[in-house]
């Protein structure tokens, strides 16, 4: 199929095809043409298109996509009056509901830079970071004032409202005095800034850039097949890259958003059942969490109408995929790939299914090597240093700083291979792997087999040194409630599916693993070993 062939038919695919009254079109197509793509466009595009449908479902109710619109353009005249304008940087630090995805796009719409801040973050780094950014304005839910305790008062509004005691205006209640009325497209487009998560010291700033075209949309909605109208039930967080991602090109399908702040499994279930779901949007601790969720939970929600389960931010540990797709519906996606680098490469459940552990195929308009230290090409099936090139990696930190390149591909810090039938595999961090006895090591091998234990239900492997091998490795285990595990039974288990050198050396047992909201295991608040 050539280029044109497949850009009609995912066009159709996502509902961008569908026969729709002209009135409505002729303003998606203005608003499109105007503003180019991005948010502000996007919204108002379905807005026009489909201005009853339901546009969220949050915590707070039922919006449409109309009345999400006329709140968005509320929401900018506010921020005008604020003084918030092109060019301005302002802090979000919110859970998923209606009152963030508002305020970005209001924010955009007066080309301002949004700095969405994850809802881990402290108070010292929510000061540094507005400082560092020169943000003037910080938004956010009632539930952080304390970690915005640095900032003026002045600075503050609140996003969501738990009640009326914090004394702070609400950008919802300065929106309500203004008018709905469209705006302008500012002088400078707004933009993002995502920030990854540092092993040490503050969080670095990336900015997301915009697509210029629709091709991202293509190579997206080609390997991960979203239709037109879908409810998609987004639990990754917006704050990062990968709810961001489906939430941005989600809106071009004009979907109905199913947002809760706060992820439960039996949550998560009953709204699938509920609202018959199309697309569930989750991080691998998530898809672990509804794995384990109660059977009474499970048995009495009706996932069947769930099409489409959209997996990133994390490894999937051991067969994780597999079991859930046993246990709910062969739906899973598997994105790999990072807020700087974008899309590397996906994989489908067929994919997983056939070979579990992989991280899928090079997807439409992208570009993948494995090459070596020296930046030549290696033969399939050896390892090496994963580089990509595609249309939807970021514009550089925002220190100035940008990640490295070989051949006019990005370095994305990981080690991997091609197998016989060109599917990606990741072996790990290039910063992960240590040479114990003389063979290279790397813990996601170790960590696979052993989250298959029957009586282990989160585990984390890390590289120590070891006066005898160099380095060995070394693992942390949560043991399942009403199950006891010591480091004889687990170097035992170990032995019979990990080379010698793979087997822990070292074992200790934690109570649960020190993870942020997208489920990476926080490595640097792990205990040390004696």
């Amino acid at each position: 199929m050539g280029d044109v062939g497949y850009k009609l038919k995912i066009l159709r695919q996502i509902g961008l095809l569908k026969v729709q009254p002209p009135h409505r079109l002729l303003k998606a197509g203005v608003k499109l043409a105007t503003w180019g793509p991005g948010f502000p466009s996007a919204a108002g595009a379905a807005a026009a298109r489909f201005p009853n449908q339901l546009a969220i479902i949050d915590d707070a109710g039922e919006i449409t996509w109309q009345e999400l619109y006329d709140e968005v353009n509320r929401a900018t005249a506010a921020l005008a009056t604020k003084g918030i304008g092109a060019g301005d940087s302002v802090a979000l630090l919110c859970r998923n509901h209606r009152h963030m995805v508002v305020a970005m796009i209001a924010l955009m719409q007066r080309g301002a830079k949004v700095l969405l801040l994850n809802t881990m973050a402290s108070a010292n780094q929510l000061g540094e970071l507005t400082r560092r950014e020169g943000a003037g304005l910080a938004i956010v839910d009632q539930e952080f004032l304390t970690v915005a305790s640095e900032l003026d008062r002045e600075q503050i509004l609140v996003a969501w409202e738990d009640d009326d005691t914090h004394g702070l205006p609400t950008l919802a209640k300065l929106a309500a005095a203004e008018s709905s009325k469209p705006h302008k497209k500012p002088e400078r487009p707004g933009g993002i800034v995502i920030f990854t998560s540092g092993t040490t010291g503050l969080p670095k700033g990336a900015n997301r850039k915009e697509p210029e075209n629709l091709d991202p949309l293509m190579t997206f909605f080609g390997a991960i097949p979203y239709t037109g109208n879908s409810t998609v039930v987004l639990a990754a967080p917006l704050f990062h890259s990968w709810g961001l991602l489906n939430f941005g090109f989600g809106l071009s399908t004009v979907p109905t958003y199913v947002l809760r702040r706060k992820f439960k499994p039996e949550q998560v279930l009953a709204d699938i059942d509920q609202y018959k779901a199309d697309v569930l949007v989750v991080v691998p601790l998530m898809m672990q969490r509804l794995v384990d969720a109660s059977s009474t939970a499970v048995e009495k929600s009706d996932v069947s109408s769930l099409k489409i389960t959209a997996s990133s931010g994390s490894a999937l540990a051991g067969d994780l995929a597999n079991h859930f797709m046993d246990l709910f519906t062969d739906s899973v996606y598997n994105f790999y790939g990072a807020t700087e680098t974008g899309w590397v490469s996906i994989a489908s459940p067929e994919d997983l299914r056939a070979a579990p552990g992989t991280a899928g195929r090079v997807p439409w308009r992208t570009i993948v090597k494995i090459l070596d230290a020296d930046g030549k090409e290696v033969p399939q099936g050896e390892t090496g240093v994963i580089y990509v090139g595609n249309e939807m990696q970021f514009g550089g930190y925002t220190d100035g700083n940008s990640k490295s390149f070989a051949d006019g591909l990005m370095h994305s810090g990981d080690l991997g291979y091609f197998d016989e039938a060109g599917r990606l595999f990741v072996a790990g961090r290039d910063d992960d792997m240590i040479i114990s006895g003389g063979e290279n090591v790397f813990p996601r091998e170790l960590e696979d087999a052993l989250i298959e234990h029957p009586a282990i239900t989160d585990v984390v492997v890390t590289g120590i040194p070891d006066k005898d091998w160099g380095h060995c490795l070394a693992a942390y285990i949560v043991v399942k409630d009403g199950e006891s595990l010591d480091l004889d039974t687990v170097v035992a288990y170990a032995k019979e599916r990990v080379a010698r050198f793979a087997v822990p050396r070292k074992v200790k047992f934690l109570d649960e693993l020190p993870r942020n909201p997208t489920g990476k295991v926080m490595k640097r608040e792990l205990p040390d070993f004696d």
